[in-house]
């Protein structure tokens, strides 16, 4: 029978057109972006991310890192990822962990972010949109943290906020004090940034350090790593990922130490890491909270860094005459990652900043130079291997650029990003039920 003029045409069943059946959810979706619309404001956060290889060796108390953490305009959220933090031996891969290194980095990172307390005050004030009136804003649930790992040899640390989940076995809290002190003095003064998480995994660590005032509008926290060194499951090589929930947008940050040589074909081995690091990294929900992501890409805005050891596709002695030429983008051409990513073969849809430094890899420790055919490590060709991609809308790179820092064989990399979050507002939205009241009486 014929559908009348002007009538609605009839929907189709949904095993003769899929997309039908999500037609219903669509008009749901599309109503419930109207009003959502009326009570979330878009504000934007100040993210500074940050990698570094450490090639092994515990930090002296005084290192400085202000570069690094791009420390001189202040973030709302510090990402920190490191590798090597000890050395990827049998020992250390399959006993238990050292975990005085990850103590040493953490009071340098406290140190450098609020040992100018006033300076930090005075910039909060601005006006920038990420310095929220929390009068506005209501939490819904409690922090937490969850943890899901394919891996056994691990240590995690959570903020004195956060509540360990069913799994407490798993969680272990930092004690700073076990191996270094913090002034007591500082303590008391409550600093502008805490430690929102920290998480190693053998030689890999990722440290999350957020304004104070920030903290309370951060849940769902839940940590994910994967292992796919040695065997294709040990932690020397792989990956430690935290998923969190800032106000109301998803965030998911990624720390990743991939396969290592420089041989042909090298680089298959490092994109097989970055599938068996999507396709294993899975994060828990034990309370089963609707709409919390569970993967990687299912959250609104990804950040990825470590080192991701690929290579240049060049000569040790061609690389070496583009270096001294500052021939960046010549260089540039050779990179295995931007060949893997341009081919689709890897990080399909990431995005990456302009690369305008030399090569992170390979130099002479505590040097200017990189290692020559002479020295007793043997010849390297310069690479950049530390990395930092972003996935997803509603980020914006402000700038990506490597530190000075000549403490290991690695230059640690820096990308800042302003990043959008959708922010509740519960006098607009008490505002909006009373209107949508009033349409339908």
């Amino acid at each position: 029978m014929a559908t009348p003029p002007g009538s609605p045409p009839t929907p189709r069943m949904a095993d003769q057109d899929g997309q039908t059946r999500a037609a219903p959810y669509r008009l749901r979706r599309q109503k419930s972006e109207i009003l959502r619309a009326q009570y979330i404001d878009v504000r934007e956060l100040r993210i500074s991310a940050g990698t570094w290889n450490v090639g092994s060796i515990c930090p002296p108390r005084d290192l400085d890192v202000q570069e690094w953490l791009d420390a001189d305009e202040p973030a709302d959220i510090y990402v920190l990822g490191f590798q090597e933090i000890i050395p990827l031996e049998v020992g250390y891969m399959i006993g238990t962990e050292d975990t005085r290194p990850v103590a040493a980095w953490e009071h340098i990172i406290h140190e450098t972010l609020n040992k100018n307390k006033s300076k930090f005050e005075c910039h909060s004030v601005s006006p920038s949109p990420a310095r929220l009136n929390p009068s506005d804003y209501v939490l819904t649930m409690e922090n937490g943290l969850r943890e899901s790992s394919n891996d056994s040899d691990e240590e995690l640390h959570l903020s004195d906020s956060a509540k360990s989940s069913t799994s407490a076995h798993h969680l272990q809290q930092l004690d700073l004090a076990c191996d270094v002190s913090i002034d007591n003095r500082a303590k008391s003064k409550s600093p502008q940034y805490v430690r929102l998480i920290s998480k190693q995994m053998v030689g890999v660590f990722l440290s999350v350090w957020v304004r104070r005032s920030l903290q309370k509008h951060i849940q769902n926290v839940r940590v994910s790593i994967v292992g796919v060194g040695t065997r294709g499951f040990i932690g020397n090589k792989g990956s430690i990922s935290v998923s969190m929930t800032i106000h109301e947008s998803h965030f998911c940050f990624v720390c990743c130490h991939l396969a290592a040589g420089e041989k042909n074909g090298d680089e298959l081995k490092r994109n097989g890491n970055v599938d068996e690091i999507h396709r294993r990294t899975v994060f828990d929900n034990p309370a089963h909270i609707v709409g919390v992501p569970q993967r990687i890409l299912d959250h609104e805005r990804i950040i990825w860094l470590g080192d991701f050891n690929y290579r240049l596709n060049l000569s040790y002695e061609r690389t070496h005459e583009l270096i001294s030429k500052q021939d960046w983008d010549g260089l540039f051409e050779k990179d295995q990652l931007k060949k893997e990513l341009g081919k689709g073969r890897t990080f399909d849809g990431w995005v990456e900043g302009a690369i305008s430094f030399p090569p992170t890899y390979k130099y002479e420790f505590k040097s200017e130079k990189y290692v020559s055919d002479a020295t007793k490590s043997g010849r390297r060709t310069p690479a950049w291997c530390d990395r930092i991609l972003s996935y997803g809308k509603g980020t914006r790179l402000l700038s990506y650029k490597r530190a000075e820092l000549t403490f290991s064989d690695h230059r640690p990399v820096t990308a800042v990003y302003m990043a959008d979050v959708e922010v509740f507002v519960h006098r607009k939205f008490q505002r909006a039920l009373t209107f949508f009241s009033r349409i339908r009486a």
